[in-house]
């Protein structure tokens, strides 16, 4: 058979409007409610959500009692699961851990829905994907989502390897899309797990803007500004009522462990402070990139302090962050510093292209 073009599937497409089109005669079932916090719903089949948290804030640990729960079919931590029969086998996805530590993690699951951490379990698939591209884990994602009988939770640590460019608009529209096309079309639950900037709460990049406007609920995990042992899980956003927050702490056997009588430090009024500004942590390598090569595009070399200063705050604000005369100051440290730019005499600035990030 010959294959179809992509304009044939356009057209496919097309004609598919009616069965998208919607009746004021018909009755549709809810979706059904399978993983909640506390007693309150945040997923239902046919959609997904996430967490979002700061490094070191304790996200895996909280996912892994999360998936505990949809295993043992009991309550850990606060989470409870309810899924439809025929729909519980978990397919857990881990993007940027070595083998040994994805092991800990199943062990630690498995420890949790007081399961054998030693024993296979059929209803239980982990996989490791650190040594390939974001094109090929989408592609082992989507194998396994779609040949995996039975599949109700997926949950994928973490979406950012899922794209090459955490600020493309392009790639972030295309993964989004595979997510909400997995939970629709195989009618389950996904979970996914993203950090947040560092100088403020936002998830990050556009793929991070993407989640907070598509998923279902949006799940922050930080730490307790009085002692970084306790995390605290509190909803940012969700379809339905929020949940009431709740903390965990590490126990001696390194399992997550619920602390019923937490109480949080109450946040000061006015702005949170932020984390002094960072070229390497606020600003992506690509971004670095583009601005440069605009900064020198058609010049070998840029003369002066200043005018390298002039180019650059143009070229950055072109690619999309604004940076005052501190930041600038800040970032030609980091560019000399890193051998992007290397000054040649006095005065005389090149941009290095073959650099190492």
């Amino acid at each position: 058979m010959e294959t179809p073009t992509p304009i044939q599937d356009l057209a496919q497409v097309a004609t598919r409007w009616q069965d998208t089109m919607l009746s004021l005669e018909k009755e549709y079932e809810q979706e059904p409610e399978v993983l909640k916090i506390g007693g309150v719903p945040v997923g239902t089949l046919g959609n997904f959500s996430a967490s979002i948290g700061k490094a070191k804030s304790k996200k895996t640990f909280n996912v892994s009692a999360m998936v505990a729960a949809a295993l043992s079919g009991k309550e850990v931590l606060n989470y409870t699961t309810d899924f439809p029969e025929g729909k519980d086998r978990i397919l857990y996805i881990d993007t940027e851990q070595s083998q040994n530590h994805c092991m800990i993690v199943m062990h630690r699951i498995m420890k949790l829905a007081e399961l054998p951490a030693n024993e296979d379990c059929g209803r239980f698939y982990f996989l490791a994907l650190r040594k390939f591209n974001p094109k090929e884990r989408l592609a082992i994602i989507d194998d396994a989502i779609s040949q995996i009988e039975g599949l109700g939770f997926v949950l994928i640590d973490g979406i950012r390897d899922l794209v090459y460019d955490i600020n493309s608009p392009s790639e972030a529209t295309c993964v989004i899309s595979k997510l909400m096309q997995w939970t629709d079309e195989h009618q389950i639950h996904l979970h996914t797990i993203l950090h947040q900037n560092k100088s403020d709460e936002n998830a990050r990049g556009h793929i991070g803007t993407e989640i907070n406007n598509k998923a279902e609920t949006v799940i922050q995990i930080e730490k307790d500004k009085d002692n970084s042992n306790i995390s605290k899980v509190e909803s940012v956003h969700t379809r339905s009522k929020d949940f009431l927050p709740f903390a965990f702490c590490i126990n001696d056997q390194s399992l997550p462990e619920l602390l019923p009588d937490y109480v949080p430090t109450k946040k000061s009024a006015g702005r949170p402070k932020q984390e002094p500004f960072s070229p390497y942590k606020d600003i992506h390598e690509a971004i670095h990139r583009k601005a440069l090569e605009l900064a020198f595009d058609g010049k070998e070399t840029i003369s002066g302090y200043k005018a390298l200063e002039e180019e650059l705050t143009t070229a950055y604000e072109l690619e999309g962050t604004k940076l005052n005369h501190n930041k600038i100051v800040e970032l030609i440290k980091f560019l000399t510093n890193k051998r992007m730019v290397v000054q040649e005499s006095r005065g005389i600035y090149r941009f290095m292209p073959d650099y190492h990030y």
